[in-house]
């Protein structure tokens, strides 16, 4: 018996301080007042008890609400941010068809303004290898692409066809270390050849000592290699060597198409360039 007070006194307790109230009250009720005082030092005792109870209840329903409103604001939270991932990703891809279309119709515009058939093509692939820098297009012998043609964008030359089979071509870059394209300068028409380097800045070549060409000249086709037609942008003239003495004289050509940002191009057919498929790029450009 003494066990189980001593294991349960505490709830004993308090159910004693509750319950004294009561049968406090009950027996007042046969005495009259003579326990007034009796109750108000039992009430004082029991209502800190009993607020705490209280309060401990109310902080625990509270706990639970705020919980419950937390989850919810989270929730809310991961939903929004979703939705503005989501809204992100379709502004990027409404900035990039607005880019893409600008690029279109300017190709559309060049093609409009270009004598002899165009044919649109998109850069599919890439080969990096040094010996043969070339891209890969869509649109190959069933479109009308044949070895030999030049390739081109709004902004300049971009290379030649030396492959087209049923739906796509290959196509070699003027910075292809085997290319070489017959130029001149825009300014003063001074004849030279401009030759890839496998990268970076073209080499301008064949260039009389003599010649009034200086940096910052414009570089176009000169036509005369049977590939490109004439007066079609190759790029700058830049790092014009100075001599005084000897034949030729030596520059770099700043190619006006960045190839390694190649997304569209033309495939230009014109009497320049050899349509059939038996012909040669690599004769076409000696």
């Amino acid at each position: 018996m003494w066990s189980l007070l001593k294991r349960y006194y505490r709830p004993l307790f308090v159910g004693f301080l509750l319950l004294f109230p009561l049968v406090a009250f009950l027996l007042g009720g046969s005495k009259g007042r003579g326990t007034f005082f009796v109750d108000r030092a039992i009430i004082a005792v029991t209502s800190p008890i009993q607020q705490g109870l209280t309060s401990a209840i109310e902080g625990s329903i509270s706990a639970v609400q705020n919980y419950l409103d937390l989850r919810g604001v989270r929730q809310e939270n991961d939903a929004l941010r979703l939705e503005n991932l989501q809204l992100r990703a379709a502004v990027q891809a409404l900035g990039e068809s607005r880019m893409e279309n600008e690029r279109l119709r300017k190709l559309l515009g060049y093609a409009e303004a270009e004598p002899g058939p165009e044919i649109p093509a998109r850069v599919v692939g890439v080969n990096p290898v040094a010996k043969l820098l070339s891209v890969r297009i869509s649109s190959g012998e069933q479109q009308g692409v044949f070895r030999g043609m030049s390739v081109v964008t709004p902004d300049g030359i971009v290379g030649q066809v030396i492959r087209a089979t049923g739906g796509y071509a290959d196509v070699a870059l003027v910075t292809d270390p085997q290319s070489r394209v017959a130029v001149r300068v825009q300014r003063s028409r001074a004849r030279g050849t401009a030759a890839g380097t496998g990268g970076g800045p073209l080499k301008l070549e064949n260039m009389l000592r003599t010649e009034d060409v200086e940096d910052g000249d414009l570089i176009i086709t000169a036509g005369t290699d049977g590939v490109y037609p004439p007066g079609m942008v190759v790029g700058r003239v830049t790092n014009l060597e100075k001599k005084e003495h000897g034949m030729f004289r030596g520059a770099d050509i700043v190619p006006a198409v960045d190839t390694s940002k190649l997304e569209e191009v033309l495939v230009v057919g014109s009497p320049y360039s050899a349509m059939a498929p038996g012909s040669t790029a690599e004769g076409a450009s000696k």
